[in-house]
């Protein structure tokens, strides 16, 4: 009798614990550096949205005003993720595996390029032909630099007919091909409408090119293996707001104006790119830019594709 009574209350209290409400479960928070570029779009609709809420995880924008300053703050731990290319996850792994690429983030297509070769209006060069020879402003050792190169050499530019100089400030770039000074060069989108404006030609841009000029959503390895749910969460919230932003972009014009992610004299005007559903950069896409590092000096060894782009935290 006595086993039967103990038996009994073992089975109550096995279903009072099943029926118990669960502890809270901590909501991670995960912050992210973002420069005031229109890549990061999906991330403010999400934010706008409520939809990293919905996917149980709070994220915290770091804004910063240069890339430098974004790699800065995720070497030193002060960020978890940001967008930035393939070239920077390179670089921050050629001493072991610090970052991973999760996701593109903006990718050309065709009438939506990223980035634009835009000839002065005082240079009279009105083709991509008219760059032979020709100085263009870049940042060197960039993303803008490897596209620039890319898309001549497609454009049938020999090696010597490419010619580059270092005009790291946008700023200074538009300030340069307005005056003249410069006679052609590099821009992403929507600045390059600017120059449009003033009397500059876009003679090349990425859009027949997507495989040079994509970012991508990259975070720490360490706050992958410490919260991978929060980035797969992340990741949940921007495949629903990239949805939801493809469908319907005019809904989102106050998000450009907020964040600053278009300047004031194209609001009206300005139409939002197209942008990726989930995937992440191929190993064909990764070796070329790798090639391109290793070409310029500034990477000496490989770096292993599969440890630096990690496509299962997807949707």
């Amino acid at each position: 009798m006595k086993m039967r009574i103990a038996t009994m209350a073992f089975g109550l209290a096995l279903l009072l614990s099943a029926c118990a409400p669960a502890a809270p479960t901590e909501v991670v928070t995960l912050k992210i550096a973002v420069l005031p570029i229109i890549d990061t779009l999906p991330m403010y609709v999400a934010q706008q949205e409520g939809l990293f809420e919905k996917h149980g995880v709070n994220v915290e924008f770091v804004p910063v005003a240069s890339a430098p300053e974004r790699d800065q703050i995720l070497a030193a731990g002060q960020a978890d993720g940001t967008i930035n290319e393939t070239l920077a996850v390179m670089l921050f792994n050629k001493e072991g595996v610090q970052m991973q690429a999760v996701r593109y983030a903006l990718r050309p297509t065709e009438n939506n390029g990223h980035f634009f070769i835009i000839a002065s209006g005082k240079s009279g060069i009105t083709d991509v032909n008219g760059l032979k020879g020709v100085e263009i402003g870049v940042s060197q050792g960039t993303v803008i630099e490897y596209v620039t190169e890319r898309i001549l050499q497609a454009e049938g530019f020999s090696a010597d007919e490419i010619q580059t100089i270092a005009v790291p400030r946008i700023p200074d770039r538009m300030a340069l091909l307005g005056s003249g000074e410069l006679q052609a060069g590099v821009l992403p989108d929507p600045l390059a409408a600017l120059v449009v404006g003033q009397g500059g030609v876009i003679v090349a841009d990425d859009s027949n090119y997507p495989e040079y000029g994509f970012s991508i959503i990259s975070f720490r390895k360490a706050a992958i293996d410490e919260n991978p749910d929060a980035v797969r969460a992340f990741l949940a919230a921007i495949e629903e707001a990239t949805d939801l932003l493809n469908a319907g972009p005019a809904k989102y014009k106050n998000v450009l104006s907020e964040q600053n992610l278009v300047p004031p004299p194209l609001l009206e005007t300005y139409r939002a790119p197209v942008f990726p559903a989930a995937d992440i950069p191929t190993e064909a896409e990764w070796n070329d830019a790798l090639n391109w590092l290793k070409e310029k000096g500034a990477l000496t060894k490989d770096i292993s594709y599969t440890d630096s782009v990690n496509g299962s935290l997807l949707p």
